[in-house]
C-alpha cells in the first residue's frame, strides 16, 4: 500500500507517466487512475485551503462597508481617544471659554457659588492646621518636613472640591475672565462683577466657615493658628504683594491645567503639585487668609481687623490680580492668543 500511494503521487506529479507504466506493464492505466488521478488529488489537497479562503473571504466582505456600484469600501480606523489633557493652545481656549461663562452670569448665582468656593478654601485651610499645624515637635527638629505635610494635607483638597464640585474664586478667576476679556468674549463690566460677586462671596463663606470651626471646637492646636495670624500680617506691604503674585501663578497653573484634564485623576495632579508648593513655600493666598486670620483672630490672636485688612488682605490681593491677570493669562495670551495682535 505505501509503494502504491508514492507511485501515485508521483503519477500526478510527472506528465506522461502514467501511459508510460502501462506500457511497460508495472501498473495498468485504469488502475492508476483508480488510484488517484490528478484531479482527485488536487481537489482532495487544496480543499482546506480553499475553505480557508472562503472564510477569510467572507469575514473581510462581511466587515467592509458596502457603497453605491456594490463595491466594498476600505475599512475605517478606529477613531484616537482624546488626550487627557488637553495641549497648551487649548489649554488657553478652554480658559477663555470658561471665563466668558463666569462673566456672563448673574450676581446672585456668582455671589453664592462664591460662598461655597469660600467654605471649600475653609475647609482646606482648616484641614492644613489640624493636621500640618499640629507637629509642634517636627517643626522645632524638621521643619521642612512639616511644611510638606502642611502643604499636603488641606488646600489641595479645598480648590479640588471648587473644581470638580464647581464655585467661584476669585483668585482663579483673576486668569481665565482676563483671558475672555482680552479674546473680546466678555466684557470688562462683566469681568468687574464676577471678580467683586466672588470676593465678596468668599470673604463670606470664608468668615461662616470660621465661625462653625470655632463653635465646633474642632481647632485641636489653636497656637498654631493665632502663629499664622500673626506672622501673616508682620509682613510688609511689599512682602504680602510679592508673596500674592507668586502664590495665584501657582493657584492659576493649578486652575488652567485642572480644568483642561478630562478626568478626576488628572484633575487632582494637577491642582495638587502646584497647590501644595506654595503652601509649603509659605506664599500667600487672599482668599484662604480670609480663613486663616480670622480664625487665629477668633482664637485669641493679636490681631486687629484693621491689620488683617490693610497689612495682608490688601497687598495681598493687589499681588493674586497680578499673579493671575499679568504672569498666567497674559503670558499665555502673548504665546497664544491675541494680546499682541492676532493669532
Amino acid at each position: 500500500m505505501a509503494f502504491s500511494s508514492i507511485l501515485s503521487i508521483a503519477l500526478v506529479l510527472t506528465p506522461g507517466s502514467e501511459a508510460f507504466l502501462s506500457a511497460r506493464g508495472a501498473m495498468p492505466l485504469a488502475s492508476s487512475r483508480a488510484v488517484a488521478s490528478p484531479a482527485a488529488f488536487r481537489s482532495t489537497s487544496l480543499a482546506p485551503r480553499q475553505q480557508c479562503n472562503t472564510k477569510s473571504s467572507k469575514m473581510s466582505t462581511a466587515a467592509a462597508p458596502k457603497v453605491a456600484g456594490g463595491s466594498t469600501a476600505a475599512p475605517v480606523p478606529a477613531a484616537a481617544s482624546a488626550p487627557s489633557v488637553k495641549p497648551p493652545p487649548q489649554m488657553y481656549q478652554n480658559a477663555v471659554d470658561i471665563g466668558q461663562k463666569k462673566a456672563s452670569g448673574s450676581v446672585a448665582k456668582l455671589f453664592l457659588m462664591g460662598i461655597i468656593s469660600g467654605c471649600h478654601i475653609g475647609f482646606g485651610a482648616l484641614l492644613a492646621v489640624s493636621i500640618g499645624g499640629n507637629c509642634p515637635g517636627l517643626l522645632a527638629t524638621n521643619p521642612g518636613l512639616q511644611k510638606i505635610i502642611f502643604g499636603a494635607f488641606g488646600l489641595p483638597f479645598g480648590l479640588f472640591m471648587t473644581v470638580v464640585g464647581g464655585g467661584e474664586l476669585f483668585t482663579g478667576n483673576t486668569a481665565v475672565v482676563t483671558a475672555a476679556v482680552i479674546e473680546g468674549k466678555a466684557s470688562i463690566g462683566g469681568l468687574l462683577k464676577n471678580w467683586v460677586c466672588s470676593y465678596l462671596g468668599n470673604f463670606v463663606g470664608s468668615l461662616l466657615l470660621v465661625f462653625l470651626a470655632v463653635q465646633g471646637g474642632v481647632v485641636v492646636n489653636p497656637g498654631s493658628a493665632m502663629g499664622i495670624a500673626t506672622a501673616k500680617t508682620s509682613l510688609t506691604f511689599v512682602q504680602a504683594f510679592a508673596r500674592g503674585i507668586l502664590c495665584n501663578w501657582l493657584v492659576c497653573m493649578a486652575v488652567w491645567m485642572s480644568v483642561s484634564a478630562s478626568d478626576a485623576a488628572g484633575k487632582f495632579f494637577a491642582i495638587f503639585l502646584p497647590i501644595s508648593a506654595f503652601v509649603a513655600l509659605g506664599l500667600d493666598h487672599s482668599v484662604a487668609n480670609m480663613f486663616l486670620i480670622p480664625l487665629g483672630m477668633a482664637l485669641g490672636a493679636g490681631v486687629t481687623w484693621s491689620q488683617f485688612l490693610l497689612a495682608n488682605l490688601l497687598p495681598v490681593t493687589l499681588g493674586n490680580i497680578v499673579g493671575g491677570a499679568v504672569a498666567v493669562c497674559g503670558l499665555y495670551s502673548g504665546a497664544f492668543g491675541s494680546l499682541f495682535g492676532k493669532k
